[in-house]
């Protein structure tokens, strides 16, 4: 289980990724955290449930439960913001006017195949937006522990999870590591934690490949 701190760790990282001008659609889980540390950078937030525009995070006494994300979080809206019905929320993101779709996992494998819908023999409440967004987005970053609730690793060799779709992940970030994958190959290319690189090849299924002078935040 992550801690709140390790949590804001990888939607800081993430947020270092999204540039100025982009429609960001953010999934559930770690990525509902990133309109919180986008400091002034300037991009649409989009939530599947009906919103362009999403803001930060209101404080508590200013909550309001009728505006929600995908995620049943409370969010804001900011100056500009659009609100619609799901269908056209649907429409853009099938029509391919998402740029960047931040989504959490259950696997990735080396490849970046994503499996981040159903657990086999576990009661699956629906896809939701999960298959649209790989399908749609122009660019796909999950945001991810490392390992699961059973302490199994995340980035596998083989899903052997349902996968969500043929389209396939741009970059992970967990909260020991960023991994890019690119020609069927994934790629480390930043330590984010104190773990040393032997310890996350222990904690990491998959093959990945690496410059030697590889940095460590």
């Amino acid at each position: 289980m992550l801690s709140n701190d390790q949590r804001v760790k990888i939607a800081k990282r993430v947020a270092e990724e999204l540039k100025n001008g982009e429609v960001i659609n953010l999934g559930v889980g770690i990525p509902t955290l990133i309109p919180d540390y986008l400091s002034d950078k300037k991009v649409y937030l989009h939530s599947e449930n009906g919103l362009l525009g999403m803001g930060p995070t209101p404080p508590e006494n200013e909550q309001d439960m009728d505006l929600i994300s995908a995620s049943k979080k409370p969010i804001t809206m900011e100056k500009g913001a659009s609100l619609f019905d799901s269908s056209n929320s649907f429409v853009m993101i099938r029509g391919g006017h998402v740029d960047t779709a931040v989504l959490g996992a259950l696997q990735v494998d080396e490849t970046g195949e994503i499996a981040n819908w159903a657990i086999p023999g576990k009661t699956i409440l629906g896809v939701g937006g999960a298959m649209d967004l790989v399908a749609g987005a122009k660019q796909i970053i999950i945001a991810s522990s490392h390992l699961s609730k059973n302490d199994e690793p995340k980035l596998v060799k083989e899903l052997t999870f349902p996968r969500s779709g043929v389209r396939k992940a741009d970059m992970l970030v967990t909260e020991h590591a960023v991994f890019k994958f690119q020609n069927n190959q994934c790629e480390l290319i930043e330590i984010l934690s104190d773990i040393s690189l032997e310890e996350l090849k222990e904690i990491t299924d998959a093959n990945f490949i690496y410059n030697e002078k590889i940095t460590q935040k």
